[in-house]
C-alpha cells in the first residue's frame, strides 16, 4: 500500500503507538495516509477504535520483516470548531 509519511513505533507500547500517530496526523492535511509501523500486538486494536473516534480511517495492516506489523491510516477532515454559544 502507498503512503505518504511514515511513523517508527516498533518497540513501543501501549498506548504510545496511539499517542505519537495521532500527534503525527494533527499534523498531516486531510487525505493522507500514514504508514505507523509498530510490534506491539495492541496496536492492532488500539489504532481502529482510536481512528473511529477521530474521525480517520483505518484502512488496515500489513506484516513487516522482524514481527513488525504496518498499518495505515487516512486522516479524516479536520473538525470544525465549536460555535461560540454567545
Amino acid at each position: 500500500m502507498t503512503f505518504d509519511d511514515d511513523l517508527d513505533c516498533e518497540g513501543l507500547l501501549c498506548p504510545l503507538p496511539v499517542l505519537r500517530a495521532r500527534k503525527r496526523l494533527m499534523a498531516l492535511a486531510p487525505g493522507r495516509v500514514l504508514r505507523v509501523r509498530a510490534t506491539d500486538a495492541m496496536a492492532a486494536v488500539d489504532l481502529p477504535h482510536f481512528c473511529a473516534g477521530a474521525g480517520h480511517d483505518y484502512l488496515g495492516a500489513e506484516p513487516l520483516p522482524g514481527g513488525a506489523t504496518a498499518h495505515f491510516v487516512r486522516t479524516g477532515a479536520r473538525p470544525m470548531p465549536d460555535a461560540d454559544p454567545t
